[in-house]
């Protein structure tokens, strides 16, 4: 399994945001598209999606106009991994029985293993949330704002 590059995208955009807080709380320093895309060397498109999904999920808040940007909306100890990877993956099958639908699929226990493996995954992370990211927080802080 692996993750796709949008929830890759959404994860290092919570981490940058995150590495800017002087506490745990949001700070309020808007950060901008321009300012990711140079950072992860990542295509404005991408990250305007992202942001925008994130936002739905109320995990930043933007804001728009000439001085516009994002920022964390929330605590990072209130945003737990399982849901913000959850949310960006989609919480599609892992194994895709009905297209085209498998000659196995009467007799298999394929997709039911996986699908509990699935779960165990999701309640694995669970516990861990945005903070657990930054225990190297003023070295990632170092990293992403010498970034070229």
């Amino acid at each position: 399994m692996q993750l796709k590059k949008y929830t890759d995208y959404g994860l290092r955009i919570l981490m940058y945001l995150a590495t800017l807080e002087s506490t745990d709380k949001p700070s309020g320093k808007l950060v901008t598209i321009r300012e990711i895309c140079d950072t992860f060397s990542l295509s404005a498109n991408h990250v305007n999606k992202v942001v925008h999904h994130l936002g739905k999920l109320s995990l930043i808040e933007t804001r728009r106009g000439k001085n516009g940007g994002f920022m964390l909306a929330r605590n990072i100890d209130a945003i737990r991994l399982d849901y913000v990877i959850r949310q960006l993956e989609g919480d599609e099958a892992w194994i895709e029985c009905h297209k085209p639908s498998c000659v196995a699929l009467p007799a298999c226990e394929l997709n039911t293993i996986v699908a509990q493996g699935k779960e165990l995954f999701y309640q694995y992370l669970n516990q861990y949330t945005l903070k657990d990211l930054l225990k190297n927080k003023a070295q990632l802080r170092t990293i992403f704002t010498s970034t070229p």
